[in-house]
């Protein structure tokens, strides 16, 4: 089949769980010699045409001078050169900036969308945004002829609220088996003496939870923080940089790297409180760390009875005050390694999507 992947910053990763998603997606279609395409921003560092058999089209984003809206553009852009390759298949990943095109998609192609999480529900965003999202997301499922949702959460949601069928896949993970330690002495660090969160600066993400409830515990170990210092992230830095405990380190997308400072952690917290599968969720459980996750349907779903969880940050002060829960690190990590290998593993993902498009396919 020739099947083209919207709705990403474009391949190989250097933003965001789509992103790593389309990668690992896109070079499995080509090695069972499908013909896939990925949808790349003009100024990606990746500027050749052919990617790991992948190819590969540059469109261009404004979003370098004008900020977010030109996410709109680059959308739009990648549309309009949707419509003249002839795809058997389109595949969005999200619906945020491209669903008020939808009118503009070419009509031969069958359109399935990956649905996200509930993005109107990011806090991140005024009223109005969201009720825009709210809109985008009715729209998506509108113009798609199927739908894809990653987890069983976002499933019922779309049933429920649109009386809409989607097929539950969620992402993929790779066990992580070969660590060192070298990368530690790079934050100063020994195994097992520091806690560590990896995620988008965003309030959805919980991060000032997490960090109110490390300031008021006695913990001595540091907290490693990862994600990109924008406007909210900085002031956060701003507001707890007089403890010495607290590292705002930005963002890192160097996999070992982060695999390692994973699998040698004390406790990785998890506080992404909206959406569905999320990646770095199932990147942790694959790096065999014992996880502090925020009690929703989306985390408990997968982590089960196999994590600790909070609510708010005496939850954190509490667990880091008592700091007996590393002794289930074995438990709990053994137990969550062992999903990756049975469900969520990359080879199965992959294959799930491509005999779902397949069938999808068959059905026309």
């Amino acid at each position: 089949m020739k099947i083209g992947i919207l709705g990403t910053r474009g391949i190989p990763n250097n933003h965001g769980g789509f992103e790593q998603f389309a990668e690992y997606f896109s070079i499995y279609l080509a090695s069972k010699n499908h013909e896939v395409y990925v949808y790349n921003s003009h100024d990606h560092p990746f500027q050749d045409k052919n990617f790991k058999g992948v190819n590969i089209i540059h469109c261009y984003d404004p979003e370098y001078k004008v900020g977010t809206a030109g996410q709109f553009i680059y959308d739009l852009n990648c549309i309009r050169d949707s419509r003249k390759r002839k795809f058997d298949v389109l595949l969005q990943l999200g619906y945020t900036s491209n669903s008020i095109w939808y009118r503009l998609l070419p009509k031969t192609p069958i359109i399935i969308t990956n649905m996200d999480g509930m993005e109107w529900k990011r806090s991140k965003y005024s009223k109005k945004v969201r009720r825009f999202l709210k809109t985008a997301e009715r729209l998506a499922v509108k113009s798609s002829d199927y739908l894809i949702a990653d987890s069983i959460g976002i499933q019922d949601y779309l049933m429920t609220t649109y009386k809409k069928e989607s097929e539950f896949i969620a992402y993929g993970a790779t066990v992580f088996n070969s660590a060192s330690d070298e990368v530690l002495s790079k934050y100063k660090v020994t195994k097992n003496e520091y806690c560590l969160v990896i995620a988008r600066l965003e309030p959805e993400n919980n991060i000032e939870t997490i960090i109110r409830g490390y300031v008021k515990s006695k913990v001595k170990y540091p907290l490693i923080i990862f994600g990109g210092l924008n406007e909210y992230g900085e002031g956060l830095k701003n507001t707890y940089s007089n403890d010495s405990r607290i590292q705002f380190v930005g963002a890192n997308y160097n996999q070992e790297q982060l695999n390692n400072l994973r699998y040698f952690s004390r406790y990785y917290f998890h506080g992404h409180s909206v959406g569905g599968t999320n990646p770095s969720l199932l990147e942790a459980m694959a790096s065999n760390t014992l996880i502090i996750a925020n009690s929703n349907i989306f985390n408990r779903s997968i982590l089960n009875e196999d994590a600790l969880y909070f609510d708010n940050a005496e939850d954190i002060e509490g667990i880091l005050n008592k700091d007996t829960a590393f002794d289930l690190k074995l438990k709990c990590s053994t137990a969550n390694t062992n999903k990756i290998n049975s469900t969520y593993n990359w080879p199965k993902i992959n294959s799930l999507y491509e005999n779902f498009i397949l069938q999808t396919i068959n059905a026309k």
